[in-house]
């Protein structure tokens, strides 16, 4: 993926700061050498992004050296909530790779694949427990409360998705609720805490929310359309990976809006490969894959926005923090893996 030259500048500061700080709590277990591999990094640098959009500076390796504008105490607390958030992030990962039965992530075998089903929850679990054990020592109630919502709402996200009724399954507000709660949730909590931890306003607190919220909703919704227009090697899984699985996503609600007669073969499920090929021949008669598409782009514009609705600075290191962070909205909406 191709980054604009001012992102780039500003990504590889932030990445600065994760080579630096990035830590798994010690242990005797096995378990952290085997989870490292399946850190992405991307939550904690959009976190990273935010904690210098709002007058945090990124953190700068350990040289001796403390910026005047930051206690070094805050500056642990801003990069420990971007950990906290990779943590439960790679957790759920782990934990949908088993619900899944997922053999590859990111191109790579997935870890159940590669050590079985049971030690994979494990790992999930080590994070989650780790990452509450680094939230208490926050000792920020609302933070902690927060967090602790993210959890409950990525259970509560893939509850909808195993339970949900025909009339759900088929009803564009039930998914992106269930989307909000599987995917957005996190990284819009997770920028509310930064926001937090750096004592801005309620209202700035909410604009680092929607921030988030939006991001969260384009980048899922890019990830529907791709995974009926990308190759299996570009994804890094297999394509059609969500109808073959009967999830229903907002390309093929879109093409049942315009066939009626598609909820008629949804409903008989996918187990059947005529079935897949029918809807498949619904939706590439219809619109659906580009109205998803316009939909994550209204969302990726309403992230901007709230970004560019962020109180004015003259802070060139702040002002560029920001200009990434909309870069990256046109990055989500624009990517092909």
């Amino acid at each position: 993926m191709a980054f604009p030259r001012g992102l780039c500048t500003v990504s590889r500061l932030a990445r600065r700061g994760i080579n630096g700080y990035r830590r798994l709590p010690s242990s005797d277990h096995r378990l952290p050498a085997l989870i490292q591999t399946h850190f992405a990094g991307s939550p904690m640098t959009v976190l990273l992004l935010m904690a210098s959009a709002l007058h945090m500076p990124l953190p700068e390796p350990s040289d001796g050296s403390v910026g005047d504008a930051v206690s070094l105490e805050l500056r642990t607390r801003q990069q420990c909530i971007a950990e906290i958030t990779e943590m439960i992030h790679v957790a759920s990962l782990l934990h949908d790779d088993v619900l899944d039965d997922a053999d590859t992530r990111r191109g790579i075998g997935s870890l159940n694949f590669i050590m079985g089903n049971k030690l994979a929850v494990l790992a999930g679990d080590f994070l989650l427990s780790r990452a509450c054990v680094a939230l208490a020592s926050l000792k920020n109630t609302e933070v902690v409360s927060l967090l602790a919502t993210v959890v409950e709402h990525l259970v509560t996200g893939e509850t909808m998705q195993m339970t949900s009724s025909s009339d759900q399954h088929c009803s564009m507000e039930y998914y992106m609720q269930k989307t909000y709660y599987k995917t957005a949730s996190l990284i819009s909590n997770s920028c509310k805490a930064i926001a937090i931890l750096a004592g801005q306003t309620t209202e700035v607190a909410m604009l680092a929310y929607e921030y988030g919220r939006n991001l969260g909703l384009a980048f899922q919704l890019i990830d529907d359309v791709l995974d009926f227009t990308g190759t299996s090697a570009s994804l890094g899984k297999g394509s059609l990976s969500d109808i073959r699985h009967g999830i229903v996503t907002a390309p093929m609600l879109f093409a049942m809006e315009e066939f009626p007669q598609l909820r008629t073969v949804v409903d008989r499920g996918f187990d059947d490969p005529a079935n897949v090929d029918l809807a498949l021949e619904y939706l590439g008669r219809s619109r659906g894959i580009q109205r998803a598409r316009e939909l994550a782009k209204k969302h990726a514009e309403l992230a901007a926005t709230a970004i560019d609705s962020l109180p004015e600075s003259d802070d060139e290191d702040v002002r560029k923090s920001r200009r990434a962070l909309v870069d990256l909205t046109h990055i989500v909406i624009t990517r092909n893996k």
